[in-house]
């Protein structure tokens, strides 16, 4: 294999760290100017998807006829994204995203009840750290049980799971494609926006948004649809190993950008789960290894 053909997969995976590790930005930005974070997610995902209907017009009559697993990744991949966005408004950064990292846990579970895959001792690792990092992070001495403190915590741990139920149903159903799989992300993300727009609310603030506004959500939806089809080509051309530790660095990119941007900056507690969760995500490549 050319040294082109190992940079390009390593490439995709590493733009897609890096858009997801900053994304947060841009809406909380629209947030600002009045847009919620229902309507720019449903807009900017809904751009995504002609972006990527112009870029690959076939796939859309394909993908109606892509049976069951295309429906379970629409809603599984929808709202991993959406869940996010919301998180990531309102809560703070790192600690939204360490919980959405706890996903190889889910990962594990889902993989044993689904695809009855055996637990071994890397499984039962994985088990172990994330749930020792989640306490560590989680623990308040005067609260009790070590549980997300807000809703944007729990939406957080919520779009991890999704995130992991998403990647199970892949697995299972290999014979999608990656423009199907795209359109299952897309789609499915501006639909579940559709119960919290408000109706009429949302028409006024979409005319209500600014040229700025505009420019914002284009180059959102443009980077989606891009970023999309990038990792799902780098994912295919690694060893799902590799692509863990790779996606690893949103996680430094993540806690860079909160803190240069709006001055967020991490606990011990956050710091000493963060490492047992990390640990746990890299672990679980060993997973993989023996499948």
């Amino acid at each position: 294999m050319s040294s082109k053909q190992n940079i390009l997969p390593v490439l995709g995976v590493l733009s897609g760290a890096l858009v997801w590790g900053l994304i947060w930005y841009p809406y909380r930005v629209l947030q600002d100017m009045g847009v919620s974070g229902s309507l720019s997610t449903m807009l900017s995902y809904l751009l995504a998807l002609g972006v990527g209907i112009l870029a690959a017009p076939h796939a859309l009559r394909g993908y109606l006829r892509a049976g069951w697993a295309a429906w379970g990744l629409l809603l599984t991949a929808g709202w991993t994204n959406f869940g996010y966005v919301l998180a990531m408004l309102e809560g703070e950064v790192m600690r939204v995203l360490l919980l959405f990292y706890l996903s190889p846990l889910w990962t594990v579970l889902f993989s044993y009840w689904l695809l009855g895959e055996r637990l071994n001792r890397y499984g039962y690792a994985v088990i172990g750290l994330s749930l020792g990092g989640a306490a560590v992070m989680l623990w308040q001495p005067d609260s009790g049980l070590p549980l997300p403190q807000n809703r944007a915590e729990w939406l957080g741990l919520s779009a991890g799971m999704a995130f992991a139920l998403s990647n199970v149903i892949s697995r299972r159903a290999e014979h999608l494609r990656v423009e199907w799989k795209s359109l299952s992300v897309w789609l499915g993300t501006a639909l579940l926006t559709l119960p919290l727009l408000g109706g009429t609310a949302a028409v006024g603030q979409i005319q209500a948004i600014s040229a700025y506004g505009w420019l914002l959500l284009v180059l959102i939806g443009v980077a989606l649809c891009g970023i999309t089809f990038s990792v799902q080509y780098g994912v295919s051309h690694m060893p799902a190993n590799r692509a863990i530790v790779l996606f690893m660095t949103e996680l430094v990119f993540a806690a860079a950008s909160s803190y240069l941007l709006v001055g967020e900056v991490m606990g011990p507690g956050e710091y000493a789960g963060a490492l047992l969760l990390v640990s746990a995500s890299l672990l679980s490549g060993k997973l993989y290894e023996s499948h």
